[in-house]
């Protein structure tokens, strides 16, 4: 076995900690104020307990499902993140890797890659967006995803403004200028390998977002784009059904938490829904989203597809969230520290590692397929759920 191969989420995490300058590394694992959010997206699963059989087991398992009218060969899709730096390659080693092991891939329209290379890379690649400006500006997005090839959407609106975070924030440059350069040198010197692998490309870690660019205009930094966004007023019910009707192919909606909201969702049109808290970055004290899950798929499940982001560390964990309702699950940190620890072999490692997680647990628990599974499965504890505006 190569010595570059991990064996668990928690391992690909510590060679990204050891790998990654410290305040690359923090921009990855940073909740919202306190982080209780964030630590519930976590400790949630380990309230949840497995009913194990003991004979009759099955000698084979499938775990493929087809999500929003795709094959998938696993119940577990790539989450669209923003500017990865963290690698070079960044998205475009993501969609590789996902491709590779036969599953789809989410694409920030926040993104360091643009959407052509990152489509050329998977076909199977949704593009994310933000509702940020005017109409127009969005719509002149989606042709260009339209145009790119990608094969569906993914309106994000589970991250609001957070203010603040209690450990505080990395500092992260606009650009890369000569005197930002200079500050970030211990950092860098620090972390000689991640630091060569940007050398070897003769060029700087990229801070822009190609995706938010305008025909004719310089592309955007991080920031520009973050600073359009926030002085854009929020979307309304309405505003979800309009952008809805402008695309004709899959449409998911991502940080859907209530019922009540899950029912405006299938109302405007909707795909499917993502039950999300943007992975603790969005407003601290709201629970983890695994508690939320099983309200929001019995009221709306027979309508559309159910999904679930935050907190996926291992293959049980995806069993779990499968067994309460979820048609699959979105990953996101688990990937990036994946892509920290060796690029787009480090994110097929990482897929690996849930395949094989997903497989064990359904060969305990007497299943041949992720069809199989139900609430059955799982022992959960008086109080775990917590029906939001049911």
């Amino acid at each position: 076995m190569s010595i570059t191969w991990f064996e668990s989420i928690a391992e690909a995490q510590r060679r990204a900690k050891k790998r990654l300058p410290a305040s690359v590394y923090s921009a990855l694992i940073a909740g919202s104020e306190k982080g209780l959010t964030l630590q519930d997206n976590l400790a949630a699963y380990d309230e949840l307990r497995f009913a194990p059989r003991t004979a009759g087991l099955p000698g084979e398992r499938d775990l493929s499902t087809s999500v929003l009218g795709r094959d998938v060969a696993l119940p577990v899709l790539i989450s669209p993140t923003g500017v990865q730096a963290v690698h070079p390659d960044g998205e475009v080693a993501v969609a590789r890797a996902a491709a590779a092991r036969g599953t789809s891939m989410g694409l920030s329209s926040f993104a360091s890659k643009p959407v052509e290379e990152v489509v050329a890379a998977n076909p199977n690649t949704y593009f994310q967006v933000y509702w940020t400006g005017s109409r127009d500006d969005i719509l002149q997005r989606l042709d260009r995803a339209r145009s790119a090839g990608a094969v569906g959407i993914i309106l994000t609106l589970d991250w609001s403004f957070s203010h603040s975070r209690d450990w505080g924030s990395p500092h992260i440059p606009d650009k890369l200028t000569l005197r930002e350069l200079i500050r970030f040198a211990p950092e860098g010197m620090m972390h000689p390998r991640w630091l060569l692998a940007y050398a070897r490309t003769k060029k700087l870690p990229d801070l822009s977002v190609p995706n938010m660019a305008e025909p004719g205009t310089p592309v955007p930094s991080f920031f520009g784009a973050y600073g359009q966004w926030m002085q854009t007023a929020p979307p309304s019910w309405e505003d979800v059904s309009w952008l809805r009707k402008q695309w004709d192919g899959p449409f998911l909606l991502k940080g859907v938490y209530r019922v009540d909201e899950a029912r405006r969702a299938v109302d405007a049109g909707v795909s499917a829904i993502s039950v999300s808290n943007h992975g603790g970055n969005n407003l601290d004290g709201t629970p983890a989203t695994i508690r939320a899950l099983p309200a929001v798929a019995e009221a709306v499940g027979n309508e559309v597809e159910v999904l679930l982001d935050g907190g996926i560390r291992r293959g049980s964990d995806v069993v779990k969230a499968l067994a309460l309702g979820a048609r699959a699950v979105l990953i996101g940190r688990a990937y990036l520290w994946g892509l920290a620890a060796g690029g787009q072999a480090g994110v097929e490692n990482v897929l690996d590692v849930l395949r094989n997680g997903i497989d064990s647990t359904l060969l305990a628990l007497g299943h041949r397929s992720v069809h199989d599974l139900s609430r059955d499965d799982l022992i959960v504890p008086e109080g775990f759920e917590r029906r939001i505006g049911a």
